[in-house]
């Protein structure tokens, strides 16, 4: 085991999937001798860079993207650095293709790529927009968002093993923070599609993913004082979503709060609350809750990029409002005046 911060956790997965396979290889802006955005691709040039695996390439997202596809479908492993998700919009057409084309061609193709790209609130002021929402509307297309740095690192290599397209989203407000053991075991893994209960509870359930993982968690720390015992399920996969780990969850619990970054209008944390409409509605208890941004762009101004975000406060309310509802469903008593 060693300790790593997120960013050094996922170099370091990138790294050791490149020595075990030579199909891999990375490509983007800056990814060479500059070490990519954030430090995202440190010390891989200086690794691979002569075998020409580190590719810089122009600034042209659209021909990085297909130019992977076009690999991938070679038999290729690429990587690309997208630098920030903001860009997915460049690149929606060869998602899109990337997603079908193993049904296109009647199974006879894969596209085994992973796109890169870092976003989110934080402390890195700029290119915020969490808009992974959009990616998970297109069939056969993965995506992945780590919290932890062990999972950073069994997830993305799973997803450079992995023979369909995957979209590793990379929150910035956990690139450089807290360090956790990282396995170094070269065959350490973290299954795409399972989600992760991180906080075992018994009176709500909160689904959240990445940075909102942590809020999460502190939340449950405050709602355990006011004797609510929250449960944390960590989504790791957005798409596909580990439906039986979230079902079981609103089963015990019967109640359920989503906490995502991305806006609320047409978010992925909707497709969790049609889950639970659908398959576990008569285990609810009271309405579910979701808290996300509101439908606005995301504000410059620190305070009021504060008020932008949701924080933990908020997901303490969610649960509590939650809470008020009695096990038949109906209202009582408030947590706390």
């Amino acid at each position: 085991m060693t300790r790593m911060t997120f960013q050094q956790a996922l170099v370091s997965a990138i790294a050791e999937e490149m020595r075990r396979d030579r199909g891999v290889f990375i490509m983007g802006e800056d990814v060479g001798s500059f070490g990519g955005p954030l430090k995202s691709t440190d010390g891989l040039w200086e690794e691979f860079g002569k075998e020409g695996r580190v590719i810089d390439m122009p600034i042209s997202e659209a021909t990085i993207v297909g130019a992977a596809v076009g690999a991938a479908m070679q038999g290729k492993r690429p990587i690309v650095d997208l630098m920030f998700l903001e860009f997915l919009g460049l690149v929606m057409q060869q998602f899109i293709d990337a997603g079908a084309m193993h049904y296109y061609s009647a199974g006879a193709v894969r596209v085994p790529m992973v796109v890169r790209a870092k976003y989110g609130v934080g402390p890195h002021h700029g290119h915020q927009y969490d808009l992974h929402s959009w990616a998970t509307n297109i069939p056969g297309v993965k995506v992945v968002a780590p919290a932890t740095p062990s999972d950073a690192k069994g997830l993305m290599k799973a997803a450079i093993r992995d023979d369909n397209p995957v979209l590793f989203i990379e929150h910035m407000g956990l690139y450089h923070a807290s360090r956790e053991d990282v396995s170094d075991d070269p065959d350490f893994v973290v299954p795409l599609g399972k989600a992760r209960v991180v906080r075992d509870g018994a009176d709500v359930t909160i689904v959240a993913s990445a940075m909102m993982v942590k809020r999460a968690l502190s939340a449950a720390v405050q709602l355990e004082k006011a004797g609510v015992s929250a449960e944390v399920v960590d989504l790791r996969t957005i798409a596909p979503l580990d439906k039986e780990t979230i079902l079981s969850s609103i089963r015990k619990t019967g109640r359920l709060i989503v906490a995502c970054e991305a806006i609320e209008t047409g978010s992925s944390a909707n497709d969790v609350v049609a889950l639970a409409a659908e398959k576990a509605f008569e285990y609810l208890k009271a309405p579910v809750a979701r808290v996300s941004p509101p439908s606005i762009p995301v504000p410059f101004n620190r305070e009021l990029e504060k008020l932008f975000l949701p924080g933990i406060d908020d997901i303490v309310d969610a649960a509590e409002r939650a809470i008020q509802y009695s096990d038949t469903g109906a209202l009582r008593e408030p947590v706390r005046a």
